[in-house]
């Protein structure tokens, strides 16, 4: 996986993750952090070329992100259990904030899909600010048999929709949970929809009838905080 920027620099550093190889602009200024790397000296044309946005003039390959096992999830799962399912979220700079959110509000687990859905890149390590590496990631093939499977463990599933839905305050959040939230366009799909066993609504008061998808989490995880108590 290439990553690239100082930021996701320090934090690849600070987690002591592999580094494969290190692609540097010539007169890059902090080369005693790379010093003891593999690194090879490149100029912003080719650097611009191996990225998707602001480089800082370095990039890194590193080992593929680890996902956490879904098996051993399901295996050790608390008896209040915070689970946050993403649903084709599209948006990594909507996915590393939400998974910032989960990091500060001790969610347990994040499962995403592994096909039509963000996964974990560059942006989404830098928007997270650290937080990917403390949170427990899980990607699955099928988001509909993750929900069946953690229903025969007792985890209530509860979705995020602005059509047939109770306001999100109304529904208890104790005991194991698993909390929905859909693609930034289209919402929850139709399946998983039904697959919900409550569907929650954030009262839109104004003009506009939808919150960007990482505010809509920000909402919801910490209602399922205050219900639950804890307040750190």
């Amino acid at each position: 996986m290439l990553v690239y920027g100082k930021n996701v620099l320090k934090e690849v550093l600070n987690n002591n993750i592999n580094i494969k190889k290190v692609y540097v602009q010539k007169g890059f200024k902090d080369y005693n952090l790379i010093k003891a790397y593999n690194y090879e000296e490149v100029d912003k044309r080719r650097l611009d070329k191996l990225t998707n946005g602001n480089h800082q003039g370095i990039a890194l390959e590193i080992e593929d992100y680890d996902y956490y096992d879904e098996n051993k999830m399901l295996a050790e799962l608390p008896e209040d259990a915070f689970i946050v399912i993403l649903d084709h979220l599209e948006d990594t700079h909507n996915f590393g904030a939400i998974i910032r959110t989960c990091e500060a509000a001790g969610v347990n687990y994040v499962i995403i899909p592994k096909d039509r859905s963000v996964s974990v890149n560059s942006t989404v390590m830098k928007v997270s600010a650290g937080a990917i590496n403390m949170v427990k990631i899980v990607q699955v093939v099928n988001i509909n048999n993750i929900i069946n499977k953690l229903k025969k463990e007792n985890t209530w599933i509860i979705g995020t929709s602005l059509q047939d839905s109770t306001e999100y305050t109304k529904i208890d959040y104790k005991g194991k949970v698993a909390l929905v939230i859909g693609n930034e366009s289209n919402g929850i799909s139709s399946l998983v929809r039904k697959n919900c066993d409550f569907l929650v609504k954030i009262p839109m008061i104004g003009k506009i009838n939808s919150l960007n998808a990482s505010v809509a989490a920000g909402i919801m995880i910490y209602e399922v905080i205050r219900q639950r108590g804890n307040n750190g």
